[in-house]
């Protein structure tokens, strides 16, 4: 009896995510594909999702632009100089605060460098290093893996890299969480709206149940704006913002003339956000 109850929920789950899909571009065999495999091995099985995806899922088109970040963390040399990324950040785009680490919503934070490059530990490594924070924030990876498991398509990449999220088909399954490698989204499990200290009216709050994260300002960029958080650090130029494919770009100079590193590249996500740990002609 309770097996009959079991299999009468399921296809009434499956019914209502049909129904979701109805008018998107998911094709229901894809769905069943992704659903099927993510019920008999669990959210932590994410490389048997990534085997039954379809190739054309995975590739990426070359053409237009390419936008990336780099990180210069020795330009951060106080705490303010972290706080004020942050902040333009978060306020910009209605990120709440709910004031405790268990419901925290974060586009951009800091982290150890143990926890940022896990597999870069050495013994050898300078305290200075080992013990500065690096600023974090969505990869915008080439290769992401939080597209290939979206059922709804509410996570995509768009043509010039930028890997968006459309709030409202986000159905709160996470599984683009549990997905990416390094935790840079976060989910609203209590209603965001009241925490939010001063709303931005240009930019839509989000609701409970939703999954949100740096999306590198492309609301800006369509204005011909920098991201916020780079304006924010224009000063000391921390973080330098443009397109990958144009060779003429400061970011294409800066990642010429300095030794970066990215974030778990073993991976094979081919992250967007660079990190300088050296000039080149200290290598």
């Amino acid at each position: 009896m309770e097996f009959l109850l079991y299999i009468r929920v399921i296809r009434i789950f499956v019914k209502f995510v049909f129904n979701v899909l109805e008018n998107m571009e998911t094709n229901r065999r894809q769905f069943l594909k992704i659903f099927g495999i993510s019920t008999l091995s669990g959210l932590g099985s994410i490389p048997a999702i990534w085997a039954f995806t379809q190739h054309s899922a995975l590739s990426t088109q070359h053409f237009g632009k390419r936008w990336a970040m780099v990180v210069d963390i020795k330009k951060f040399k106080t705490e303010d100089d972290y706080k004020k990324c942050i902040d333009a950040c978060h306020s910009v785009h209605n990120v709440p605060d709910f004031g405790n680490p268990k419901d925290e919503v974060k586009w951009i934070w800091k982290m150890p460098y143990k926890n940022t490059f896990p597999e870069q530990e050495d013994d050898y490594i300078s305290g200075e290093m080992k013990n500065m924070p690096f600023m974090v924030l969505c990869n915008h990876c080439k290769n992401p893996p939080c597209v290939r498991v979206c059922p709804t398509k509410a996570t995509f990449k768009r043509a010039d890299g930028i890997v968006a999220m459309d709030y409202h088909r986000c159905i709160g399954c996470r599984f683009c969480m549990a997905a990416c490698p390094y935790g840079s989204r976060s989910f609203n499990f209590r209603d965001p709206r009241p925490f939010i200290k001063e709303k931005n009216s240009e930019y839509p709050t989000r609701a409970k149940g939703v999954v949100e994260k740096c999306n590198f300002c492309e609301e800006r960029l369509s204005k011909g704006l920098q991201p916020a958080c780079v304006e924010a650090c224009k000063d000391n130029k921390a973080l330098i913002f443009g397109d990958l494919n144009d060779p003429d770009s400061e970011v294409r100079k800066v990642l010429e003339t300095n030794y970066t590193i990215r974030r778990k590249p073993e991976l094979g996500t081919q992250p967007g956000v660079y990190y300088i740990v050296g000039a080149k002609e200290d290598v």
